[in-house]
């Protein structure tokens, strides 16, 4: 800017070095004056607490080094506008912030630098404050959590000793504490797996029975193994050809003792209790089709001295069974498979080897190479005889068992009848085998496809003198299939998930240690509560021990196996000194994120994870307010819908199974969910392909250019790679905080996604500047408005406004708040020119925007006489009086298109309202001195003239 420009601009006009100024300043008067700090009942937050109460919350976010881009406050601020319209009406709000600080992202960049993952973390940490404080977010400072300090981790730890510590009573239908369940044992209430007494057990007998039930447990798990990168990765980091998306390595399927929750004896709770929640249909389908309740039947085929066990939903196809798959990995396979193939197996089936267990062994070793995805996906169907028959129960024929990919251990037995009559895979693996196809659905007309997947009337599906199914349709059909294998021993109906238990342990350093120990026995001891926190040792080396990436038998050897002073420890556990050994796997990233909200509740007691009576206050359940089947939970929480599934189920089943110990009130953790959309933005690239920097490029004529040269504009993603990176610092810089959370809440409904164009946030500062100008006069600073009293027109203008803020404020419409706002201080400019406003219209336009634009509004109320913030209200009040119409406007159709308008007083009579119509100037030309052919009146809505 010149010189002489720079004098031009007046002295007080709202630019962005007077904003920088104001919202710095601001920021610091809340922080002395502790301004959003929510008084908890008891405890060291003690204060006076209303009982109309808010708890706001946003989903817990990494503190990345990248920091943040635009996109990422978007939710940050419209939660903070909800919180700060609701605590201007009155209620104690509890809205903060922590940090998900554990994690992968950290580990590897101490791998590569040597520097501690917890420095790491506190820089990106304090980077992350300093960017969010910019905004002005309203939070309780006291209440900031992070999962990586001590004090939060000592408590994830005491939440994973409450699990291990539980089973799960069926007959309850709850969690209960494992000592009730020994008690049952010593009592003989309960048998043993062999009939055998309590007390003819041997000790470790008796403990690997508890164990066996405990809701956390030790188990042969089947993972992701990557030699070349010496962890475990997770099914979303292995790539569709089997290898590692880092790195690049090969990964293969191996089973692994880990450590696992048992989610599942939670299934039916987490579907039926979706009912009770204020979530999307959308989230809900995605949790139920995650969980996966299905009802069908085990049904056992008999195979030589062994059944193989399979789960169907369609039990009334199996007439139509003539095969059998079992995944590689089956448990059965290696007992069932023979020395020899029998006579005349066909060559297709033995894959060309040998013997069976050659087929087998190498067909193994090649599956363990694919993802979980790709096995899934894959057209092309592969597998290998194993050398045996079974037994189709209903129709006694011997039909062949083979091994393949596309079955999974993870779903069902890990095992199928195949029907390929019904099933398109089936159909698929039967044609390149040459296995036989039975029919048992009838087709509907006109079908000329492969396998028919839908329902119909059964046929092929009798037994010469009893079973018969012809004739029925798919539910008869079950329910008369379930019975006959039922009474003949061969099956039962059951419901079957396909939500597996929780792999619950990572070969990582930078994670929550385990709270348990390794006896002589190789059995697991809870610590007592006591030895809490077991903290993470220091360690010369972050990286796991790596191997050949193509030994497919190595193990895994994770970093904290190396720390040999932490890992054999010295404790007494009741029995006298004795050396334990620690776990060297930590827990996934996932569990500090399972409880915050528990902790935000009580950030600093000490004494317990979360104080009974503040639980209750902030997150109990509230009748009511929400009716009698109310579960309790955070009143919203508002974050993306890519954690819709994992984050939210773990989070749900850790708060059930502390609900059913008695350790919480709510049964939920998440009352009312709401997913915002994203933030996206165009990106562009030149002739050759290459990106070039987004904030150059200006349009011409519906075309883009970049020095002067044309390019071609993309829209998606912000990053760096696509040079189109928008910070909230550089926003916050050129335009103010204000004007950035205005047009970030302007652009848009919150739950939609929308492209960022910074030359648009010009406009949401000069509607700040012009509200400011009602003020504030731009050249001397003073105070402008004036003691008269408002106009009519003005009066409903305001308090119409009002009425309508109030309620977008109160249903997350922040961009229809400010919409409503900008039009009425253009009413108000218009109204008033250049001459002062009524303060009586003033003050409550100042008031409504503060949720929106805080620091600014802070300032007004200040230069309008207020001592100290308006953070607490009040909040304007409509007054019914203006929010009558004395008239309405009608929009005229003729022919079905809006033609002109007219109003009319708010009494007119339909036949008044036509009248008018007809006379109004354009509708007149129309007509042409003739009459319509129908003219009909919508009360209070339209006109529609027909000619």
């Amino acid at each position: 800017m010149s010189d002489a420009a720079a004098e031009a601009v007046p002295e007080h006009r709202y630019t962005a070095a007077l904003a920088n100024t104001i919202e710095q300043r601001w920021q610091e008067h809340w922080t002395e004056r502790g301004t959003f700090e929510a008084p908890n009942p008891v405890g060291p937050l003690k204060g006076d607490v209303p009982d109309d109460k808010l708890f706001v919350q946003d989903m817990f976010p990494y503190p990345s080094g990248a920091g943040l881009h635009v996109g990422h406050p978007l939710g940050f601020i419209g939660t903070d506008v909800f919180a700060r319209y609701h605590r201007m009406t009155g209620r104690n709000v509890l809205h903060t912030m922590g940090f998900d600080a554990f994690g992968l992202p950290a580990e590897q960049y101490a791998v590569q630098t040597g520097q501690h993952p917890r420095k790491t973390t506190e820089e990106n940490v304090a980077r992350y404050l300093k960017q969010i404080r910019r905004l002005g977010l309203g939070h309780d400072e006291r209440r900031r959590v992070n999962t990586t300090d001590l004090s939060y981790y000592r408590w994830t730890q005491w939440i994973f000793l409450q699990i291990f510590n539980s089973w799960y009573d069926e007959t309850q239908d709850k969690a209960r504490p494992i000592s009730e369940l020994e008690a049952e044992y010593a009592q003989d209430k309960r048998r043993t797996p062999d009939g055998r007494g309590w007390c003819e057990l041997t000790v470790v007998e008796q403990r690997k029975i508890i164990d066996s039930h405990r809701l956390v447990y030790l188990s042969e798990a089947p993972v992701n193994w990557c030699p070349g990168l010496g962890t475990v990765v997770a099914n979303e980091e292995v790539t569709a050809d089997g290898k590692s998306e880092r790195g690049n390595f090969p990964v293969f399927r191996k089973n692994l003792r880990q450590w696992m929750m048992r989610i599942t004896a939670y299934a039916d709770r987490l579907v039926d209790d979706l009912d009770l929640l204020e979530w999307s249909d959308q989230v809900k389908s995605m949790q139920r089709n995650w969980i996966g309740r299905s009802k069908g039947a085990h049904i056992r085929f008999p195979a030589g001295d062994d059944a193989i066990e399979v789960f169907t939903t369609r039990p009334d196809t199996v007439f139509g069974a003539t095969y059998m798959v079992m995944a590689p990995e089956h448990h059965l396979v290696d007992r069932i498979v023979p020395d020899a193939w029998p006579a005349d197996t066909d060559e297709r089936w033995t894959g060309g080897h040998a013997t069976p267990k050659e087929a087998i062994a190498e067909y193994r070793r090649a599956a363990s190479q694919k993802s979980e995805l790709d096995r899934q996906e894959n057209k092309e169907k592969t597998g290998v005889f194993v050398g045996v028959f079974a037994t189709n129960p209903v129709t006694e024929t011997k039909i062949p068992v083979f091994i393949a990919d596309y079955v999974l251990m993870g779903y069902g037995t890990g095992a199928i009848m195949a029907v390929p009559g019904q099933d398109q895979r089936d159909w698929d693996f039967a044609k390149v085998f040459g296995l036989n196809i039975v029919r048992t659905v009838q087709p509907t007309e006109g079908f000329d496809g492969e396998a028919f997947t839908g329902e119909g009337v059964a046929i092929n599906s009798s037994q010469e003198n009893g079973l018969s199914l012809d004739g029925l349709d798919v539910d008869e059909a079950k329910k008369t299939i379930i019975t006959w294998l039922e009474q003949n021993g061969h099956g039962e109906g059951r419901l079957q998930y396909k939500l597996r238990d929780w792999l619950f342990a990572r070969q990582r350093y930078w994670g929550e240690p385990f709270p348990v120990v390794y006896d002589e026995d190789g059995l697991p001891r809870a610590l007592p509560e006591t030895m809490l926190p077991v903290e993470l040792p220091e360690v010369d080396d972050y990286s796991p021990r790596t191997f050949d990436p193509d030994d497919a038998d190595s193990e895994p050897s994770p970093p904290l196996s190396r720390a040999s002073d932490w890992i054999d420890v010295e404790l007494d556990l009741g029995e006298g000194k004795k050396t334990y050994r620690r776990d060297a796997n930590v827990m996934p990233q996932w569990a500090g994120s399972c409880w915050y909200q528990l902790r935000y509740v009580d950030p600093t007691d000490e004494e317990r994870f979360c104080e009974p009576e503040n639980e209750k206050y902030w997150l109990g359940p509230q009748p009511q307010v929400h009716g009698p089947d109310d579960p309790g939970g955070v009143d919203l929480y508002i974050g993306g819908i890519e954690h819709a599934v994992l984050h939210l189920l773990y989070s749900r089943f850790w708060q059930k199974v502390l609900y059913d110990l008695g350790h919480v009130s709510a049964k939920e953790p998440y009352r009312r969910l709401f997913n915002q959309g994203y933030i996206q933005a165009y990106a562009y690239t030149d002739a050759r392909g290459v990106y070039v920097p987004a904030e150059e490029v200006v349009e011409r004529d519906g075309k883009y250019f970049w020095n002067d040269q044309e390019v071609k504009q993309e829209y998606g993603k912000m990053g760096k790679s696509l040079k189109n990176v928008v910070t909230p610092d550089e926003m916050c810089e050129r335009y103010g905080a204000d004007t950035f959370r205005f047009y970030e809440m302007a652009m848009g409904p919150m739950d939609v996604s929308r492209p960022w164009a910074t030359k648009d946030v010009v406009g949401a500062q000069r509607f700040l500047q012009r509200i400011w100008r009602n003020v504030v006069d731009e050249t001397t600073g003073a105070l402008k408005v004036s003691a008269e009293e408002p106009d009519e027109a003005t009066l409903r203008a305001l308090h119409k406004a009002i009425d309508g803020v109030h309620a977008d404020y109160a249903n997350m419409r922040f961009n229809t708040a400010g919409a409503k706002l900008i039009e009425l201080n253009n009413h108000v400019t218009k109204a008033y020119g250049g001459k002062p406003a009524p303060r009586s219209v003033v003050e409550p336009m100042v008031l409504m925007l503060a949720p929106l634009c805080p620091h600014i509004a802070e300032e007004m109320w200040s230069a309008l006489g207020h001592d100290g913030s308006l953070a607490h209200g009040p909040f304007p009040v409509a007054d019914e009086r203006y929010l009558v119409e004395d008239t309405v406007e009608y929009p005229i159709q003729v022919n079905g298109k809006v033609r002109a308008r007219v109003t009319v007083p708010a009494s007119a009579t339909q036949d008044e309202v036509k009248a008018a119509a007809l006379a109004e100037e354009k509708v007149a030309a129309l007509i042409n001195g003739g009459e319509p052919r129908k003219v009909i009146v919508v009360p209070g809505r339209l006109v529609n003239v027909v000619v």
